[in-house]
């Protein structure tokens, strides 16, 4: 219980510093997260089901994080050519231009962990991969 609720503490308080961060830029980091998703994806460009599955949500949360990416302008949805039911989310030059300064702000805030030394995050890291990989979120090499 000890290191359950201490984990979940630390998320609150990240999420809160990187919320802050980011309002200036009018978004969440929920939403921070599809944009940087779609700027790092090889080809600009991804169907929704994948932002689901890359971002570990349920399909309800990409449509919702997606609409209000394109309603603010950042995102652009189209038609999937590839399978013609499908949708491809793709970042609009706005989009670029806001992920990019939100991820410098971040960067400059150390994603609040400026704390942990480089022994550090290597320890959480591999402590935490195992977790993940125990529960099925990647495999383990």
């Amino acid at each position: 219980m000890r290191l359950a609720t201490s984990v979940m503490r630390v998320h609150q308080m990240l999420l809160g510093a990187y919320d802050e961060a980011l309002r200036p830029h009018g978004l969440t980091f929920a939403r921070f997260e599809a944009l940087a998703l779609l700027r790092f994806s090889s080809s600009g460009a991804l169907p929704m089901k994948v932002i689901g599955d890359r971002l570990q949500v349920h399909p309800t949360s990409v449509t919702n994080i997606i609409e209000r990416l394109t309603a603010a302008g950042l995102v652009e949805r189209a038609k999937n050519p590839r399978d013609g039911r499908g949708v491809l989310a793709s970042l609009t030059d706005e989009g670029v231009r806001v992920v990019e300064a939100a991820a410098a702000d971040l960067m400059k805030l150390d994603f609040a962990l400026a704390d942990l030394d480089d022994d550090d995050v290597d320890a959480v890291v591999r402590i935490f991969a195992r977790l993940r990989a125990h529960a099925g979120d990647f495999e383990a090499r």
